[in-house]
Order: structure tokens, then sequence, then C-alpha cells
């Protein structure tokens, strides 16, 4: 897995998914709606820590600055 994710999008999806778990464990969010963006904010986490997103991959997508 080659890194495709820079260091502002890393950091945009770790705030989002830290929002939706106040969100949820608030009571703001619940039910079938917010298991869904629960699952979706461990998603953000887990593409954020390991800076690799599968969706950018068949679209040619990249937001790490190349080296060179």
């Amino acid at each position: 897995m080659k890194k495709n994710m820079g260091t502002i999008d890393k950091t945009l999806r770790i705030i989002v998914a830290i929002i939706i778990g106040i969100l949820y464990y608030t009571g703001t969010i619940s039910g079938m709606l917010g298991m869904i963006l629960l699952i979706l904010g461990a998603i953000f986490l887990l593409t954020s820590f390991i800076s690799f997103c599968p969706l950018y991959l068949p679209f040619g997508l990249s937001t790490n600055k190349k080296e060179g």
C-alpha cells in the first residue's frame, strides 16, 4: 500500500471522526443513522492512521505531497 493521504486530509478525517463520536455518545445522533456514522468515523480513523484511502486508488487521487 502506497500512502496516498496528506497531513491536512488525515487531520480533517480525525476531527470529523471525533465530532461523530461526541455526537453519538451525547445522544445527539442515534439509531441506525448513528451507527452508520459511527462506523464511518471508525473508518476515517483507520484510514488516517495508515495514511491510505482505498477509495482514492481507482480514481488515481492522492493528497500526499510527492517527494522529489
